[in-house]
């Protein structure tokens, strides 16, 4: 499963104390106008749900379980996103588990969005409607949570408008909440009390962390429009339901009352339910499991509403040893309605089954057949020119072939206006043809990609370097790629080895062309190969090294600023660094395991490590690491090291937005920032000495993405609230090329990057003044001690004096002070400077020490203040 990912770290003692407030505020926050494209991978995720309006040609909709859902654009044969709105405040919403588009008044269109059922995501699922298309929303909250990435998110459509007064529609809801009916467009809704069956399956019901415990509940609602009057609610309405014994209820009386449909197949998973209302069918879809990752038996099967009969019309029936799959993807030829096709819903080896019929079920004909084992035949050709990638980088033997026709296709959809063109979704992608009908005339239809614009990666990292190719991704459930033209998707993903997931990705500053990665497999999969791999063309080709036992998952990796060493932190394993390309690694000392870490961009011997907000030092190429003496630091965060000035670094993290010119001895908290998820950086801005600075963060209470052109004095925000993307900021960087890129990474919506669309900008460098105190303990015996305070110029200019304050924690006093004039009023201290230590120059230093008294405890300040004259 993909779902949000979180870093975790845990809580250090806190023994010394540095400043981490900085003077100089934050103006109010500017805005600065972009445009965004997505970086071109197409595809990436699991889509599990196509809708054709089948009224208007070329409506088309597709909903993913974490990217949100999508517009068919039939002039550029293109999609585009229609919930990019729904920002940090509500990410869950980009799981769609329901789209429903209106038969009558075709420019309204409604989804069913929310996340997961159990804690990870903290809002209640919601319906959405438009009246434009998707171009703007209303929004209705639920009481209950919705699982669009949860188990059982291929089954349906559990949403859907009643075709003969489009004012009604019925949703089918998860664990518990049963059945629902809107009469005003999807404004309000109410339970529908009648329902009598809100669905028992779940794939574990003792899940203790609650996501296989999930029951997807009542999954399908189909209308029989026949059995009323166009403008009257449709009578007869059959309802699908996630429990092995009782799958299909039916109403004839517009839902005020509902019965079991007698004689109906029992033992599986009814994940379809589709009618063919010319021949008086219904067919139903079924597995053994909710999917969408499993499924080992199935059937199909065929009701005759005249007579009430079923009969099953299994391709391959369950009980034969053939059948190793259950069914899922179901759809019908509107134009020929007794023409019907089925998907196995898993059949990982060699390959996905189509089955198609034209004579309502009683034949079957599939799209690949066995010829002489391991050779098949083939009713189509893949051709993937335009994504190449879909090949995975694999070469099997027969009878498996590359690239795959498809796996988790939950959805099959035959347009209903025209026979010809069909599309389906799989883990990947979405594929499809425009020319299906050969397959009843035995000549091969071709399928290809039907993905352009729909962009479904979850981004895990992202780096820009000085040369080379813009941007290296690495990516969730496909690796990650190297893009040379951000507008065209690339050949292949990172192969030699395959990572199923890159977690990590690094170049050397002063040599970018040579790069670092770690990522995640399945061991059992390729036990030979490496969790840590490297390149010296800039990401054109990759070698592995060796790694240390006990490696499942790839963690942080960082280049040292010439390529000559790298430290790794895999997930779960003691951190190691090795001198060269990972021909062998040894031991960090003193870094902890579960660390973050990334390299000084100038000093090659200079690493740094976060981990349970303390910031780790190593100044002898990532041998021993060191904590630094700042504190205040956040539990959770991103570090990283600006190009071109040692020891310049950020640190992103709840609660602020942190600095330190120091290498970490101290940081500087910034005010105005409340929160913040991730930092990067790009060109400066004409004028400017220092980087441009990206950061998703929370700024006068707004999350968004903002820019600073002058070392995080002033932001402007650079996105809006209709360019928001869910969960963003995981991944984040700015391009060293081009002033004002940006790259954002995304849980699902892929890559984004932004350009400027604003005036030009002249940037006249910072000289404001800015100074820091730094706090150290020296001695203590019983009822004394003795500590040194370090004044630094954090400025770009001379200051003539300083200043520096505190609140002791308890009741010291200062019995003897050197170097300044202090001054006591209880608990609060204030230290001037002594007239031959009043100057200092930019980044110059001097200090003051004393010694004191206390009793009981003597706490450390946890806070000092430096203001410059």
């Amino acid at each position: 499963m993909r779902r949000r990912l979180l870093v975790m770290f845990t809580v250090a003692a806190v023994l010394l104390v540095a400043a981490i407030v900085r003077m100089s505020p934050v103006s109010a926050v500017a805005s600065d106008p972009y445009a965004y494209k997505n970086v071109r991978i197409d595809g990436g995720g699991f889509v599990p749900g196509i809708i054709f309006n089948p009224t208007e040609k070329n409506l088309i909709y597709a909903r993913t379980d974490i990217g949100g859902a999508y517009q068919w654009n039939q002039s550029t044969k293109s999609w585009t996103p229609l919930l990019d709105w729904a920002g940090w405040d509500k990410w869950g919403y980009n799981g769609v588990i329901s789209l429903a588009t209106d038969p009558v008044q075709t420019n309204r269109v409604y989804a069913a969005v929310g996340m997961y059922t159990n804690s990870w995501d903290p809002n209640n699922g919601a319906i959405l409607r438009s009246t434009d298309k998707g171009d703007n929303w209303q929004v209705t909250p639920l009481p209950f949570k919705l699982g669009g990435n949860m188990p059982g998110r291929g089954m349906g459509e559990a949403l859907s408008v009643d075709p003969n007064n489009n004012s009604i529609l019925y949703f089918g809801t998860p664990n518990g909440n049963g059945l629902w009916r809107s009469t005003d467009y999807g404004a309000t809704w109410a339970k529908v009390a009648s329902f009598p069956n809100p669905g028992n399956y779940a794939q574990d019901p003792n899940d203790s962390n609650g996501y296989l415990s999930h029951k997807p509940g009542v999954v399908w609602v189909t209308y029989d429009p026949r059995s009323s009057t166009k403008g009257t609610a449709t009578k007869t309405i059959y309802v699908g339901v996630a429990d092995k014994e009782n799958n299909v209820y039916r109403t004839t009386d517009a839902g005020v009352t509902w019965s079991r449909v007698a004689g109906q197949p029992t033992g599986y998973l009814a994940h379809k339910g589709v009618l063919d209302s010319t021949n008086g069918y219904l067919y139903i879809a079924t597995s053994d499991t909710g999917g969408p990752y499993d499924g080992a038996k199935g059937d199909v099967w065929r009701y005759a509403t005249a007579t009430g009969t079923w009969t099953q019309i299994s391709p391959i029936p369950s009980s034969s040893s053939d059948d190793y799959f259950g069914y899922s993807g179901l759809t019908i030829d509107r134009q020929k309605p007794g023409t019907i096709m089925v998907a196995t819903q898993i059949s990982w080896w060699p390959d996905v089954i189509f089955f198609r019929s034209t004579d309502s079920g009683a034949t079957w004909t599939r799209v690949w057949d066995w010829t002489s084992y391991p050779n098949r035949s083939f009713r189509y050709k893949h051709d993937i020119s335009e994504n190449p990638w879909l090949t995975f980088g694999a070469n099997p033997q027969p009878p498996e072939v590359t690239p795959k026709l498809g796996w988790m296709t939950e959805s099959l959809e035959i347009d209903p206006l025209d026979s010809n063109r069909m599309m389906y979704g799989t883990g990947a992608t979405i594929y499809g043809t425009e020319d299906l009908t050969k397959w009843d005339s035995n000549t091969q239809f071709t399928i290809k990609p039907m993905a352009k614009g729909l962009e479904e990666t979850a981004v895990l990292d992202l780096i820009s370097p000085p040369s080379g190719a813009s941007l290296v991704s690495a990516l969730g459930d496909i690796g990650g790629f190297r893009h040379t033209n951000l507008d065209a998707v690339p050949s292949m993903i990172f192969t030699a080895p395959v990572f199923t997931t890159t977690t990590s990705l690094d170049y050397a500053e002063k040599s970018p062309s040579i790069m670092v990665r770690a990522g995640s497999f399945k061991d059992s999969d390729r036990p030979n190969d490496s969790h840590v791999a490297f390149s010296t063309d800039g990401g054109a080709n990759w070698f592995q090294g060796t790694e240390p036992g006990g490696i499942d998952e790839g963690g942080t990796v960082a280049a040292a600023a010439d390529g000559s060493r790298f430290v790794w932190a895999p997930k779960g394993v003691t951190p190691v660094y090795s001198v060269g390309y990972g021909n062998s690694w040894q031991q960090a000392s003193g870094l902890p395991t579960g660390a973050i870490v990334e390299s000084d961009r100038v000093n090659a011997t200079k690493f740094y490590g976060l981990n349970g907000g303390r910031l780790y030092l190593s100044t002898n190429g990532g041998a021993t690491f060191t904590a630094t003496a700042a504190s205040g630091l956040p539990a959770n965060g991103k570090i990283k090291a600006v190009p071109g000035k040692e020891g310049d670094l950020w640190l992103a993290g709840d609660g602020g937005l942190w600095h330190s010119t120091d290498s970490g001895a101290s940081f500087t908290k910034l005010p105005g920032i409340t929160n913040s998820v991730n930092v990067g950086f790009g060109k400066a801005a004409p004028g400017g000495t220092y980087m441009a600075i990206f950061a998703v963060a929370t700024i006068g209470g707004v999350t968004g993405l903002y820019r600073s052109d002058d070392a995080g004095a002033n932001w402007a925000r650079i996105n809006d609230d209709k360019h928001q993307w869910g969960n963003m900021g995981e991944a984040l960087t700015g391009d060293p090329r081009v002033y004002g890129r940006v790259y954002v990474g995304t849980n699902g919506r892929g890559i984004l990057y932004g350009d400027r669309t604003g005036p030009p900008v002249t940037v006249t460098p910072t000289t404001g003044p800015g100074c820091a105190a730094t706090y150290k303990g020296v001695n203590e015996w019983s009822g004394g001690f003795q500590a040194e305070v370090t004044v630094k110029n954090t400025g770009a200019a001379q200051i003539t004096g300083w200043k520096v304050t505190w609140a002791w924690a308890g009741d010291q006093k200062i019995s003897q002070l050197w170097g300044g004039t202090p001054a006591q009023t209880g608990a609060n201290v204030s230290v001037v400077n002594a007239g031959y230590n009043s100057t200092l120059a930019p980044n110059g230093t001097t200090s003051f020490g004393f010694t004191g008294t206390y009793t009981g405890t003597n706490t450390p300040p946890a806070t000092l203040t430096c203001t410059p004259a």
